[in-house]
């Protein structure tokens, strides 16, 4: 490796914040979502190192049978369920989970020869209106697959449905939905799954028999902008990092990078860094938005470049060539450069590139 971008991936934040996420859910399940290459972390490792998760979560099985493949033996959730009767067939062979959230997979789950048990979640929209079956009908579809059972071709039922709104505590629909929730699944004693990263942080009431912690394991805030991943106890597990590749000084009136769209506002020293958006920083992040440069911050001046930004190293003029940059995570959180960015810390972790290398450690 040459190059210097990297991210840094600390295993034991990484492990401390599924720690937070079980003592928050004192008696539920934890089933650690993993999708989206454990949020841009790494999924096999992620996995491995999260080994006192009860169950993992993924979206396609191609993800999980990357885990099964690298041994994990924890129950493995498909979050969107199969795409196809075939995909419902391998799945069973790979002993996954299933959400069944509307009609075509439940008539290939009804389709299906033979005594292959399973576990079902039944998906139900109680007003995030994404994927789910409508509470008048979620009842219907439980008789369905439960017929299944009776005929020994079925596994055990269970419950799920989704938040759209808990990131923001007094929000109305967060009440309305568990009502609707409770008020469905409250009678037969199954198991049941509410609540994402920030339901567990603030709803203790939507716990259930299980909890699918997302974000918060990577250390991230799943509240609304203004809130980090330090506020709620947790640790950043991922910081990206790169060198000071040159330092310049620039004349009073000099205009920087693609668009000349930044200008020197005097005579000063200018960094440029080895990063850019073919690594996953994001292209649209303004000047002005914070950079870590031997710890002190910086603000980036002028456009995003595939491989390279300019900094503004007037606050920190010592620098040199081959100092440390940190882009987020130690010391500058993946939220404030997000917010400066005008997106949200799930797609900067899911945006980093393959060509950056994650390095593992384990740090207190």
């Amino acid at each position: 490796m040459t190059r210097p971008v990297r991210a840094d991936i600390n295993l034991q934040a990484l492990r401390y914040n599924l720690s937070v996420a079980r003592d928050k859910a004192a008696g539920s399940q934890v089933m650690a979502v993993v999708k989206a290459d454990a949020y841009g972390h790494g999924l096999v490792p992620v996995a491995q190192a999260l080994d006192e998760a009860d169950a993992f979560a993924v979206v396609s099985l191609e993800e999980a049978v990357q885990l099964r493949d690298a041994g994990i033996r924890q129950d493995i959730l498909l979050l969107e369920g199969v795409f196809s009767g075939q995909e419902l067939s391998d799945s069973i062979d790979y002993d996954l989970q299933l959400v069944v959230h509307c009609e075509e997979q439940l008539r290939w789950l009804e389709a299906l020869p033979g005594d292959r048990r399973r576990v079902v979640w039944v998906k139900v929209d109680t007003g995030m209106h994404r994927l789910g079956f409508e509470p008048q009908l979620a009842r219907e579809v439980w008789q369905r697959i439960k017929r299944l059972s009776a005929a020994g071709r079925g596994g055990e039922l269970r419950w799920m449905s989704h938040f759209c709104c808990a990131d923001d505590p007094a929000h109305p629909a967060t009440d309305e939905q568990l009502a609707r929730f409770i008020d469905l699944t409250g009678a037969d004693g199954a198991p049941r799954s509410m609540a994402n990263s920030a339901a567990l942080l603030t709803r203790a009431d939507a716990n259930f028999d299980w909890v699918r912690p997302g974000i918060m394991l990577y250390g991230a805030s799943p509240m609304l902008p203004g809130t980090t991943g330090a506020d709620v106890e947790l640790r950043a597990v991922m910081s990206l990092r790169s060198r000071l590749i040159a330092v310049h000084r620039r004349r009073k009136g000099d205009m920087l990078g693609y668009g000349q769209s930044w200008k020197c506002p005097q005579d000063m020293p200018v960094g440029v860094v080895a990063i850019g958006y073919g690594d996953g920083y994001p292209r649209h992040a303004p000047s002005g938005t914070p950079v870590l440069v031997n710890g002190t911050q910086v603000p980036l001046a002028g456009r995003v470049s595939m491989d390279m930004i300019c900094v503004d190293l007037r606050n920190a003029p010592q620098a040199r060539v081959g100092d440390d940059v940190v882009l987020w995570g130690s010391g500058l959180s993946a939220e404030a450069v997000a917010e400066h960015a005008g997106t949200i810390s799930y797609e900067l972790f899911c945006g980093v590139t393959p060509r950056v290398p994650r390095i593992y450690t384990i740090t207190d």
